[in-house]
């Protein structure tokens, strides 16, 4: 590369021609960055300049990209994120504690206790920027392997398949097949066989892995399924009678006691899936303090217990 242009393309540049792209025009990204028009033209001619490429089209009164610029912005992000990733190492090694911590958090966990956890970290940890990632299924297990998490909780492993994780038991959950009272299956003779349950809609939460094959659970082939994005989102499914199925028992547990679920007996095995937590390998530094707090948690038997199981503060109308 040029020296010239190795002097522009800086990650501050890099930033500037994000914002342009994102704002779609100049003036845009002018009040975006509280500048005025003509300095995040400059600044963009200078880029331009010194790659000898039009990054911009300016044929109309919009900032649309050229080829050139949009190659420019997906590499830019690349460097971006790895200049990111180098502080936060760096930050790292000079205390100890994470720039930003990530958790894969699986859609039967308990969101009640993720933040109270969260709300405790913060309070021995605020230089530590938190991300919860929401996942569900083979997405949770995925979003560590592919290392856009530190921490999963939440995940299904098959022994002897850790993907190079380091992982540990988080508890046993059993699953019940529930229906609204005013579902045709709440009169159903029961135990219900899968003939009958063919017959009626099921509802399933998308499996959020970004690669590979996603996977279903629970459903029939041939069964009209409704898909939906979360855990929440079923169960309100379901308290509406729109569909059928199977939910985490802590999570169906106050709806069932009050009468707004109905749970039916069905001729299929108990489900109980077995959920785990897991991170990845940290290397000769060992787990950040970050992390490390998290794992600390972890230990505790109650509050494993409670991220699958405290599920009745949360009531939908």
């Amino acid at each position: 590369m040029p020296a010239a242009a190795r002097d522009v393309l800086t990650p501050d540049a890099l930033s500037l021609l994000q914002t342009v792209a994102r704002a779609g025009s100049f003036a845009g990204a002018a009040r975006e960055l509280g500048l005025v028009p003509s300095a995040v033209t400059y600044r963009v001619r200078q880029i331009e300049d010194a790659l000898d490429a039009l990054l911009f089209d300016r044929a109309s009164r919009q900032a649309r990209l050229t080829e050139a610029g949009r190659e420019l912005l997906r590499e830019g992000e690349r460097l971006l994120g790895e200049v990111d990733a180098v502080v936060s190492r760096v930050r790292r090694v000079a205390t100890g504690w994470e720039s930003q911590l990530t958790i894969a958090v699986d859609v039967v966990v308990s969101c009640g206790t993720m933040l109270e956890l969260a709300q405790a970290f913060f309070e021995v940890a605020p230089q530590t920027r938190l991300r919860l990632r929401d996942e569900s299924l083979s997405g949770t297990l995925h979003a560590m392997a592919e290392g856009h998490a530190d921490l999963a909780l939440g995940v299904a492993l098959e022994p002897g398949n850790t993907l190079g994780l380091q992982s540990r038991l988080l508890g046993d959950l059993p699953f019940v097949f529930a229906v609204a009272p005013h579902h045709p299956l709440a009169a159903a003779t029961e135990p219900i066989g899968d003939e009958e349950l063919q017959k009626h809609r099921a509802v399933a939460v998308a499996d959020s892995t970004e690669r590979g094959s996603p996977i279903t659970l629970g459903l029939l082939a041939g069964q009209d399924v409704f898909t939906v994005p979360t855990m929440m989102a079923k169960l309100d499914v379901q308290l509406r009678g729109i569909a059928a199925g199977f939910l985490p028992e802590p999570m169906a547990r106050p709806f069932l006691a009050s009468g707004r679920l109905v749970a039916k007996r069905v001729r299929r095995p108990p489900r109980v899936a077995r959920m785990s937590y897991a991170w990845r390998e940290t290397g000769p530094l060992g787990p950040g303090r970050g992390l490390q707090w998290w794992l600390d948690q972890l230990e505790s038997p109650a509050t494993r217990r409670a991220l699958l199981e405290r599920h009745s503060g949360v009531l939908l109308g």
